[in-house]
């Protein structure tokens, strides 16, 4: 028992509370880790810009971030439910709260429950900072804390208090310079009569002057405050304004500098010091009162003293009120002034700034010199501690001194160097009266007849430069604990406990949680000190110390290196018998139990002494518990010491079987053992799975120091300890494993396990454990499987394994723990191996019993047998065929193909029967979603997968050469033997994987990793296709409303937003910022937003049509059981407003076209009037109000504009080359872009444009590039052809145009001569250069004007000049 450093909290997140406090370090770190990226760009820029000047980096060296911590303002109260972290203006609250860790154990971390900024006046910064607890008023919770104020002082000379929430209570201003310190003193019991009784106090340190504020009047302020600023927030009203508080102000004179300060309370001298005093204040002449006055007494730290004594006489000077009085007078004439000024017109908005800026009146302090000191002009003091007693105090100076000081007397008594930046603080033990008794017994000369509890102070010093924290015993005690710690850490120490206490209320709780704590930001955990209280006492006079110093000894000796083990087990047994203290024998025991070096003989030898002493002395005298402990380890001894002299004794056995002898021996059919053997040779080819190998795997010993932490001998019992499973097989592998290897005998292992007392229920529990964890192991020798057999047989004719009570018409409790284990193991291997052992020892079990019953009330039993077994069957047939269906199912997602794994999906986990019972109904597809997602399988490859299976059960003919392509394509893929076990798995589990229901999981499985990822389009893309596959409308409709209303329409309406804003299509860095993904991605996202829209718009039409599937489930999983399937909840959504989907339809059209096409100058939402702006992104299951009726011309006309940019770009993007690393992407564009224009007239017609319109448009921007074949085809769309054939007659002029005035061949000057004076004319007003494709070849020119002839009717204005441009464009054709 020495002292101890324990772990007490720990931070959830320091990191960004570092972050917050310093933003300039956040920025830095960020510079750093990248030269340059998109996130490093410019965000605000939604246009083009100028480039920035870059700024030199001028700021100083960043120092290390571990030592931030000493720049902060910290304080944690005494109960530890609030952390106080400030910096300069910032500040963050944070209270505990028990959460996991990241090794999943529940432990206490400090959360953030409010941050923010806490300066009102400019320029102020945070200068102290102190968490009081308040005393909770209720009855039920006397003397426990309310609520905690936090006050903080500032560099303004404001203190502030506010609650746990950032809740400002009051403010006030008592000294104009910056607040220096904040202490508290609260109220403690007296340990003895003449004690003074010590008020309550908070004291207020300014760089010359000393304010102290009472506590109860303090307490109840802060109670009002508080009240007042609840009831203000729950009526909405504005709080009132508090009045300012009482307290003393002292003027602090004849000191230089004053750095800190404690306040001792209030102290009467004694006479003798009384008569000193007043002789060498007064003189000779000094009068002397009767009575010794009462006066608080101050120490403060600093230089020109070194320290400070000041003693405040009591009731020499009144509270400042007389503040109070003038600003309740400021108050009201401000009031009567401001009415005035606002009735006669004086008042403006200056003169109400200067009123608002005006600081408070400051009361002039009460002098005070200093009475004595402690004079060292070079020293300079740096922090004072106060000890929980009041009557001693630690300095720290910059000397790195750490001095010890008798505040009573005023003398410094001890002296320690080598501190420098030291951090002191103080612990007080109350000693142990149970330890107090124990020493009385043992003639120690501590005893006491007065029955008190004696109390020891420590001091604790943390010395930064050196790393260690230290304890040392006062007043001269010696150092009694030194811990290595970081170099950056703060020592916490409040001094303080509750506030508004008294001495009834303090009674009967210890408020308290820790005394002091040492924060360490590295790791950032929080750790107390924990010193018993015999470190107090003298080394020479300590039983307990003595039996320290031999137990350390006897630590020393374990760890050091064996060379005579004679010797060491000498000196072992010398200091085991010369301990006194049971406690320490047992903590000696337990050490010399849990040491490496000691060999099993020696153990035993030194136990077996042990435990002689304590037979040879006085029964009375002997500890039983010490007694019971030693007796229980040797019971432990002796069966480890024959298990493994067993295990020793290579026992060669004849385990082989044959496959029939194997299948009587399961008791299964021959065709059944095969079917299973089957399974379980696919299984254990897919299952890869690494396992832990144990050395030396044939003849494994378990270290005696495990075997005894796990086991447990109590009441003539030996019982297995809560350990983790690891630990479960290691035991196992003890007991059981040569067993099943058939090198041990069975017979014998478990005659001796029955006679140490086992309990064959926890036993069963290791066997299985260890059989479920060796199953790669068991499935390549099957012969264990037969020894299994055996192992189970003897262990069931244990005394206790059945109970006598137990009636064969129920269910076995033994049987049935083994069942719960296979039905809980992942192995489902080996599980279904044991199930199947296990089923058959049942068997042989249940009919010996009942064959004795038969013997013993004839053969009328027979019938009553008989139910017995069929009962205990039924559980044992339905676990194996959901063992059967779980091993398929294993063996499906273990299975991969050729091709490579997805990279984001995360590894399967793997199932269980239990898993799968508690799993919800759609837990077996939504396991085949995500590995179908792992392995990136289509649809169609599903689909086939499922059409195979249904034609080989109805054996319906097939078409041969699709068949063969499809295997064909599989085999490439490497997908047969998945294809094999999955059509397995569609036969276990008929409905749970039927089409839809799969087809659904994937969809969701697809859109979830999506939303991990928003990068990969393809996976929402591969989402939309699973959807489409779905053929139930009903289902079909749920999920698409579901992946919008989770997934999808957020992100739209961020998309849409932003294209309106920037109007165009954005750039990747405001994608990213906004949507959360890349250009690129959004284009992949919308496209795929309108499809997904478009399928919920057919499921919606669809469903009307047909009836909701009947959702049903297979016979041996109908006990089923969790939470709702993606099927069921897809079932439950309500019908859309297909108006409304319709309308966001076009929506995810329009903007998918922007970007695809990276159109400019488009508004998307100024092509719909108000009414369908106010419909986006609503509830697609919502009636809302959409535009009916004719449009404003105006959207019309900017519809129609856009209609024919999209159309013009889609055209554009047909000719242009495609690109060779992405040539299979560019084709899909391309095939994209052919269908662009029939969109745009789908659009139309929703978007009241012209449609015709539209065609022209399509047919002209496919002649004027150059595209005629694919023009020739969508002029037969056209309805109004007149008016199309003046478009291209335009064209074709531009076309001739250029042929023969631009380019200026001779041939063509001649022939232009040639032509009629109209032609030329018209020609040259053309302007070829509104083509887009200039160089058509003059065939096509004539092959366009052949088909304006035919467009145009014979008595068109223009039909003359048509046929002179014919005759033209032959002429140049037979040049």
């Amino acid at each position: 028992m020495s002292c101890s450093l324990l772990h007490f909290c720990s931070f959830q997140d320091l990191r960004s509370i570092h972050e917050f406090l310093f933003p300039q370090q956040k920025e830095e770190a960020k510079g750093g880790d990248k030269e340059h990226s998109w996130e490093d760009e410019d965000w605000g820029a939604w246009e083009d810009g100028e480039l920035k000047e870059t700024k030199e980096d001028n700021s100083p060296s960043k120092a290390p971030t571990v030592s931030w911590l000493q720049d902060c303002v910290i304080s944690l109260s005494p109960t530890n439910d609030l952390m106080v972290m400030a910096r300069d203006q910032k500040a963050v609250f944070l209270v505990p709260k028990w959460k996991n860790n990241e090794k999943g154990k529940n432990e206490m971390q400090y959360c953030v429950t409010w941050s923010g900024t806490l300066n009102v006046e400019e320029g102020e910064c945070v200068s102290s900072a102190i968490c009081i607890p308040l005393a909770s008023q209720k009855r039920s919770s006397t003397g426990r804390p309310d609520w905690t104020c936090i006050i903080v002082g500032f560099t303004s000379g404001y203190v502030r208090f506010y609650t746990e929430n950032g809740v400002l209570l009051l403010a006030q201003l008592l000294n104009e310079d910056p607040v220096l310190q904040l202490k508290c003193r609260t109220y403690e019991i007296p340990r003895h009569p003449g004690v003074t009784e010590q008020h309550e106090e908070l004291s207020i340190l300014y760089p010359f002057a000393l304010v102290t504020i009472d506590g109860f009047s303090l307490f109840q302020s802060l109670r009002a405050c508080r009240n007042q600023v609840a009831r203000a927030a729950a009526s909405g009203a504005e709080s009132v304004q508090p009045p300012p508080l009482t307290y003393k102000k002292w003027g602090l004179q004849d000191i230089d500098v004053i750095v800190d300060h404690a306040s001792i309370g209030i102290m009467t001298l004694c006479p003798f010091d009384q008569l000193k005093t007043a002789s060498i204040l007064g003189g000779v002449n000094a009068t002397v009162k009767s009575s010794p006055p009462a006066m608080s007494a101050y120490v403060t730290v600093g230089s020109g003293p070194f320290t400070g004594f000041f003693y405040a006489l009591e009731g020499s000077t009144q509270p400042l009120l007389s503040h109070v009085a003038l600003a309740v007078a400021s108050k009201l004439t401000s009031a009567l002034f401001n009415a005035a000024s606002g009735w006669l017109g004086w008042k403006n908005k200056h003169d109400e700034e200067a009123v608002q800026k005006q600081k408070p009146k400051v009361e002039p302090a009460t002098p005070l010199p200093v009475r004595f000191g402690i004079p060292d002009s070079r020293r300079r003091g740096e922090h004072v501690c106060l000890s929980p007693c009041n009557t001693l105090a630690a300095v720290t100076d910059d000397f790195g001194r750490v001095t010890l000081l008798d505040v009573v007397r005023g003398v410094a008594i001890r002296m320690w160097k080598g501190y420098r930046d030291a951090e002191v603080g103080w612990i007080q033990v109350v000693e142990d009266l149970h330890e107090r008794e124990m020493e009385k017994s043992n003639t120690s000369p501590f005893s006491s007849p007065t029955g008190l509890r004696r109390v020891a102070q420590f001091l604790v010093i943390y010395a930064p430069r050196r790393g260690i924290l230290e304890v040392w015993s006062t007043q001269q005690g010696p150092r009694v604990g030194a811990f290595n710690v970081g170099k950056h850490c703060r020592l916490l120490y409040p001094g303080y406990k509750i506030m508004g206490l008294n001495n009834v209320t303090s009674q009967g709780w210890q408020p308290q949680t820790y005394q002091i704590c040492l924060f360490d930001p590295v790791d950032g955990n929080v750790k107390t000190i924990s010193v018993p209280f015999h470190l107090a006492l003298s080394d020479k006079k300590s039983e307990r110390a003595k039996d320290m110093h031999l137990l350390k000894r006897l630590t020393v000796l374990l760890k050091a290196k064996v060379s005579n083990p004679e010797t060491l087990e000498t000196e072992i047994k010398t200091h085991l018998l010369d301990i006194k203290y049971p406690t320490m024998k047992k903590q000696a025991l337990e050490r010399l139990l849990a040491s490496k070096n000691i060999p099993l003989s020696c153990l035993t030898n030194l136990i077996q002494a042990l435990l002689d002493n304590l037979m040879n002395q006085d029964p009375e005298s002997v500890d039983e518990g010490l007694l019971q402990f030693c007796l229980s380890q040797l019971k432990l001894l002796h069966l480890y010491t024959c298990v493994s002299k067993l295990n020793s004794e290579d026992v060669e056995q004849n385990g082989a079987k044959t496959s029939s002898e194997l299948a009587s021996l399961l008791r299964l059919e021959e065709r059944e053992s095969e079917k299973i053997q089957t399974l379980l040779e696919n299984y254990r080819q897919g299952n890869t799975k690494s396992t832990v190998q144990f050395e030396e795997d044939e003849n494994y010993k378990l270290p005696i120091q495990m075997f005894l932490e796990y086991l447990e001998f109590e009441k003539e019992t030996v019982n297995v300890k809560k350990v983790d499973e690891e630990e479960y097989v290691a035991l196992g592998n003890f007991f059981f494993w040569k067993c099943l290897c058939g090198k041990c005998s069975v017979e014998e292992m478990c005659r001796l396990l029955e006679s140490a007392g086992v309990r064959p229920q926890q036993f069963l529990s290791l066997l299985l454990s260890m059989w479920l964890f060796r199953e790669k192991e068991i499935l390549k020798n099957q012969e264990s499987i037969s020894y299994l057999h055996i192992t189970l047989s003897h262990l069931i004719k244990m005394k206790g394994a059945i109970d006598d009570s137990w009636d064969l018409q129920s269910v076995s409790p033994w049987w049935q723990q083994m069942r719960t284990a296979c039905a809980q193991a992942e192995n489902i291997g080996a599980a279904l191996l044991a199930a199947l052992i296990g089923r058959s020892v049942s068997i042989s079990v249940t009919n010996s019993l009942a064959e004795k019953d038969r013997e013993e009330i004839g053969s009328d039993g027979m019938t009553d047998s008989w139910e017995a077994l069929s009962l205990d069957m039924e559980h044992w047939n339905m676990l194996l065929r959901q063992l059967e269906d779980c091993l398929v199912l294993q063996t499906l997602l273990l299975s991969k193909g050729n091709k490579p794994t997805c990279c984001h999906s995360e590894p399967l986990s793997r199932i269980s029967v239990k898993k799968l019972l508690e799993g919800g109904r759609g837990v077996v597809a939504d396991g085949v979603a995500k590995w179908i997602f792992k392995l990136d399988l289509t649809p169609s490859i599903l689909k086939q997968a499922h059409q195979s299976r249904r034609l080989e059960s109805t054996e319906e003919p097939v078409e041969e050469e699709h068949n063969i392509l499809f295997h064909e394509k599989c085999r490439e893929l490497g997908l047969e033997r998945i294809l094999e076990f999955l059509q397995l798995a569609y036969e276990r589990f008929p409905y749970s994987l039927e089409p839809d229901v799969l087809h659904a999981h994937c969809c969701w499985e697809y859109v979830v990793q999506w939303n991990k990822d928003p990068e990969e389009g393809r996976f929402l893309s591969r989402s939309v296709d699973h959807l489409k596959c779905i053929a139930n409308g009903h289902v079909q409709r749920g999920i698409a409303v579901m992946m919008w209303n989770t997934f999808i329409v957020k992100r739209l309406s961020a998309a849409a937003y932003l294209m309106d804003k920037v109007g165009k299509a954005p750039k990747d860095r405001l994608c990213r910022r906004d949507v959360g993904m890349s250009d690129t991605a959004m284009t992949s996202f919308l496209g795929s937003c309108s499809l997904l829209i478009q399928t919920l718009m057919e499921a919606e039409i669809s469903s009307d049509e047909m009836k909701e599937p009947l959702l049903e489930i297979e016979d041996t999983w109908s006990a089923i059981e969790g939470p709702t399937s993606i099927v069921d909840l897809a079932l439950e959504q309500r019908h859309v407003h297909y108006p409304l989907a319709e309308h966001h339809y076009i929506l995810a059209v329009i903007m998918h076209g922007i970007m695809l096409f990276g159109m400019k100058s488009v508004k998307i939402f100024s092509l719909f009037d108000s009414k369908g702006k106010n419909a986006f992104f609503k509830e697609l299951t919502s009636v809302q109000l959409l535009p009916s009726g004719d449009m404003d011309p105006n959207i019309i006309s900017l519809r129609q504009q856009f209609l024919m940019k999209l159309v013009s770009a889609a055209v554009q993007e047909l000719i242009k080359p495609p690109n060779t690393e992405h040539a299979s992407e560019h084709q899909s564009y391309q095939e994209q872009n052919e269908d662009w224009p029939l969109v745009a007239v789908e659009l139309s017609q929703n978007l009241q444009v012209n449609e015709d319109v539209i065609r022209r448009h399509h047919v002209c921007e496919l002649y004027s590039h150059g595209i005629d074949h694919i023009g020739e085809e969508a002029i037969l769309q056209v309805h109004d052809q007149e008016v199309l054939a003046s478009q291209l007659l335009v064209l074709t002029g531009q076309r001739l145009a250029y042929a023969l005035l631009h380019t200026q061949t001779k041939e063509g000057m001649e022939l232009l001569a040639r032509l009629p004076p109209v032609l030329c004319t018209w020609l040259k007003a053309m302007n070829p250069q509104d083509l887009q494709n200039k160089d058509v070849p003059i065939v096509a020119t004539a092959q366009l004007v052949r088909k304006v002839i035919e467009l145009l009717p014979e008595n068109h204005g223009q039909y003359s000049l048509v046929l002179h441009l014919l005759e033209a464009v032959d002429a140049i054709s037979s040049l």
